[in-house]
């Protein structure tokens, strides 16, 4: 479905990154992996997805909060004229807790992470994006963004404000060829979803008719149809990949 194309994917290292890789991967696309340092895992990780598929993975690292280093790395992709057809903002940071027990310095920091480095990276990104013909962007949302359940004052509404610029952008870039959505996922068996209290994660399931933790592999395959010609006419959509509700 996306051979011919190139992914860049950021938070690549584990979870739904890993996943997206995977699935962009066994769907013909070259990929960008991100990650914020270099490993040996991680390169293991890279070389063994090119093997199996036979397409190219450069790694790219850089911390999503160091605004310096996320510009050089735009800066060599655009020199060495390496193509971005598709652009997921997928890293992230979680977080739980009451709004009276969250301290503002927390709540920034899950705003610098969950909204504004990705909102920086595809500005950096759009303008060369828009060369390659047509492009997609897809943000990783979640359902915590759209429910708001209590205990969502920095995670969910960093994701609720991430949704609502996906649908602003989407108006904005239309005319430039780049569609613009976001997934928004349920409870899905990543290690992020391990750390939960188990009374929120009790609650989770309780409203998933599915009654079980999305694979991060299932996420990527909903990322794979949004970055594909089978969606070229949907744009500004939040989808939910949830298990519907109960």
């Amino acid at each position: 479905m996306l051979k011919g194309k190139t992914a860049l994917i950021t938070g690549t290292n584990r979870g739904i990154g890993k996943a997206l890789v995977e699935e962009f991967a066994c769907s013909g696309a070259d990929i960008i992996a991100h990650a914020r340092r270099e490993t040996p895992e991680f390169m293991q990780i890279c070389e063994g997805i090119r093997a199996e598929y036979g397409v190219k993975v450069t790694p790219l690292f850089f911390d999503m909060l160091d605004s310096e280093a996320m510009k050089n790395a735009v800066r060599g992709l655009i020199s060495s004229k390496t193509p971005v057809n598709v652009l997921i903002n997928n890293a992230g940071a979680a977080h739980g807790g009451l709004f009276q027990m969250t301290s503002m310095t927390q709540i920034r920091k899950v705003f610098d992470i969950n909204l504004f480095s990705h909102m920086e990276l595809t500005q950096h990104l759009l303008r060369y994006m828009a060369k390659w013909g047509e492009a997609c962007v897809i943000n990783m949302g979640s359902v915590l963004g759209l429910d708001m359940p209590r205990g969502s004052c920095a995670y969910g509404l960093s994701k609720a404000a991430l949704m609502a610029f996906t649908r602003t952008l989407a108006a904005e870039c239309a005319p430039l060829g780049i569609r613009v959505n976001a997934l928004a996922p349920g409870l899905v068996d990543t290690q992020m979803a391990d750390l939960m209290e188990e009374e929120a994660e009790k609650a989770m399931m309780n409203q998933c008719a599915l009654k079980r933790r999305a694979t991060p592999r299932e996420i990527g395959r909903a990322a794979v149809f949004l970055a594909s010609a089978e969606s070229s006419f949907i744009n500004g959509q939040i989808l939910r990949v949830d298990g519907g509700k109960a």
